[in-house]
């Protein structure tokens, strides 16, 4: 690892230790966090004289890397920024760095058209508004749909990582369902994202189904080293390809659901279909349309049609067309005058 690299680990090393403004920092203690973030790195130990902190200390602190950061010394020995909210990762852009960024998109961009580029031409139009917003003092033109009050974002990244090193994860758990918490090991796959909720995608045992965890009902996570991972090939894009949401109901197979949707609503559902099985069928004279969906019902499937309200009719299966039928009715009741069953004394 180059000594370049090596500095910047100590760097992020300290910026951490800095924000967490929680505990005291002597030197040593900055020294023994840096160690162990080189030696995960690096697989091995490399010994930090005192010298060489001190010196990090001093490049953060000055303008050579633009950091500038705040960092002081109390009762001459602890360590913190004098600006409790600081970080060298909340750093504004330079006009350089504005440049070889505007650049870089540029260049990209002519790649837009290859298959490697599909998954991140979204992240480029966003950097692409970054640096609009930042060089004209403007706001974003672009607004993402997000909900940063959600509970269980903090632990996105840990689990990233336990995902990535094959850790076996020892969950805290409440469900909306349940009053009490439930402790469980879990053997983490994948993280999905659907519809402004972050789920964890894995297995409780190796008999067990695949099982979906939602983040904002994690309570706490941990970790258990003596436990064996399970080794799935988990396809995600074979496993969810045939339903809408999260929950996969295992056991059941794809279904053909025929549907009618009004001719106001028509064209938003061609333009953006329901799901990637969805054909057109037939297109009626008052230009409404019937269209159908191959696909696994389930909850989520169920909220989306329901949220199309008198725009959309079931035609089939039976079954299905009964289940939402009654679901209305039941919607309908909450509108009725209610009766007042006391009698006048």
């Amino acid at each position: 690892m180059s000594q370049n690299k090596n500095a910047l680990i100590r760097y992020k090393t300290i910026d951490k230790c800095l924000q967490n403004k929680y505990r005291q920092w002597t030197l040593e203690d900055l020294i023994e966090c840096c160690s162990q973030a080189l030696e995960e790195y690096e697989g091995r130990k490399i010994p930090i004289s005192k010298r060489t902190i001190q010196m990090d200390i001093q490049m953060m602190r000055s303008e050579k890397l633009g950091y500038n950061a705040p960092i002081v010394v109390y009762d001459k020995k602890y360590y913190k920024y004098e600006d409790e909210d600081f970080s060298i990762t909340d750093i504004p852009l330079t006009e350089t760095d504005m440049n070889v960024l505007t650049e870089t998109v540029s260049m990209l961009k002519q790649f837009k058209d290859f298959s490697l580029f599909n998954d991140v031409s979204d992240i480029l139009q966003r950097l692409e508004d970054k640096i609009y917003s930042e060089k004209s003092h403007t706001k974003p033109v672009i607004y993402l749909d997000k909900n940063e009050k959600l509970k269980g974002l903090h632990y996105l990244d840990e689990i990233y990582q336990a995902i990535i090193k094959k850790m076996v994860l020892i969950i805290t758990y409440k469900s909306f369902k349940s009053r009490e918490e439930t402790v469980f090991h879990f053997h983490p796959f994948i993280l999905k994202e659907f519809n402004n909720r972050w789920f964890l995608i894995g297995k409780k045992k190796a008999t067990q189904p695949i099982t979906n965890l939602a983040l904002d009902r994690i309570v706490s996570i941990d970790y258990d080293f003596n436990l064996p991972y399970i080794e799935e090939d988990f396809d995600a894009e074979s496993y969810y390809k045939d339903i809408i949401g999260v929950t996969v109901n295992s056991g059941l197979q794809p279904r053909r659901i025929e549907l009618w949707i009004d001719a106001s609503n028509a064209p938003y559902v061609i333009t953006k279909p329901l799901h990637p099985s969805q054909r057109l069928i037939k297109e009626n004279e008052d230009h409404s349309i019937i269209i159908h969906l191959f696909i696994l019902p389930n909850y989520e499937m169920e909220r989306l049609l329901l949220g199309f309200g008198d725009s959309i009719e079931i035609l089939r299966p039976e079954g299905l067309r009964n289940r939402m039928k009654k679901i209305l009715k039941q919607a309908i009741s909450r509108y009725e005058p209610k009766v007042n069953t006391e009698t006048n004394s």
